[in-house]
């Protein structure tokens, strides 16, 4: 009779153990690796913990710096094995002219009288750059206040130094200016195609896993998100027969349709992981396209 109780006292405390010891995870990261100064940009902030916890996210009060809230949308929370995912995707725009934005949002875990801030690990977004056209007649403004400079410069110096200057650039981008530029714009690619790759490795797992229409949608989301950067086409407001017409794959049709027969019927499709392998080669296909795109500009 002791060692019977004192078998339910140790597995009690297991138990306990083991609930209590899991913690809040948070997950963080942009949708696109690249945006123009102020465009809307999509930001997805994910949070698993034990049921018995309270936790929330950010809202418009919160201290974006220099990145400007919009709007979010929110899913439903869903438990699974003891755990419990929240998911709200944030809508922003960039005004930092930093070349790469660093960024991440936390999650709030409510105690009685206090609360524990979750940071989730900082993503990158690329500033993309762009130059507006020069007017035909410039406007300029006048300026007749005159500063005394100090008579020692040597002007002469300073302008042979800085002709020669002109000269090194202008040789350079004449001579390798094309290279230079196709190796940054394939470099680009590359980074982006990894972090696809990715990002649709981790998101596809947890899809074949468990076929949710919020996986589901997040998974569809993610491909047409990638196709639109290396095609420069409006992939995410066509329909699934609209983009069979533009990639004339054998089976893409049906691959889409069985994606969103999940999405917006709840019913599973045959063969996960075989559409969503087919669906990952149509994003490298597309990758080789821009890349020779890349080679055979003048």
């Amino acid at each position: 009779m002791g060692k019977s109780k004192a078998f339910f006292i140790t597995l009690f405390l297991l138990i306990h153990l083991s609930v209590f010891g899991q913690e809040l995870k948070v997950e963080g990261y942009f949708l696109q690796d690249s945006a123009r100064l102020g465009e809307r940009v999509s930001y997805v902030l994910k949070a698993t913990y034990p049921p018995e916890k309270q936790v929330i996210f950010p809202d418009s009060t919160y201290n974006y710096g220099e990145m400007e809230y919009l709007g979010k949308k929110t899913y439903i929370s869903y438990t699974q094995d003891s755990l419990t995912q929240d998911s709200v995707i944030y809508y922003l725009s960039n005004f930092s002219l930093d070349p790469i934005r660093n960024f991440a949002l936390p999650a709030y875990e409510v105690l009685r009288y206090d609360s524990l801030v979750y940071f989730a690990e900082e993503d990158e977004l690329f500033l993309k750059l762009t130059i507006d056209e020069i007017p035909d007649q410039p406007i300029f403004r006048d300026n007749d206040h005159y500063q005394n400079i100090r008579g020692e410069f040597n002007y002469i110096y300073f302008t042979i130094a800085l002709v020669a200057l002109l000269v090194i650039l202008i040789l350079t981008y004449i001579i390798f200016g094309k290279n230079i530029r196709q190796q940054y714009l394939i470099w680009i690619e590359k980074r982006r195609l990894g972090r696809f790759n990715k990002r649709w490795d981790k998101a596809s797992r947890a899809f074949i896993q468990k076929p949710e229409p919020d996986r589901a949608d997040e998974l569809l989301g993610l491909w047409k998100h990638y196709l639109e950067l290396v095609s420069d086409k409006p992939y995410r407001e066509w329909t699934a027969s609209e983009i069979a017409l533009d990639l004339p794959r054998e089976g893409i049709l049906e691959d889409l349709r069985g994606i969103e027969l999940i999405i917006y019927a709840g019913r599973q499709a045959e063969d996960l992981p075989q559409i969503c392998q087919n669906l990952k080669a149509d994003c490298l296909i597309m990758y080789n396209k821009k890349i020779a795109r890349i080679h055979e500009r003048k």
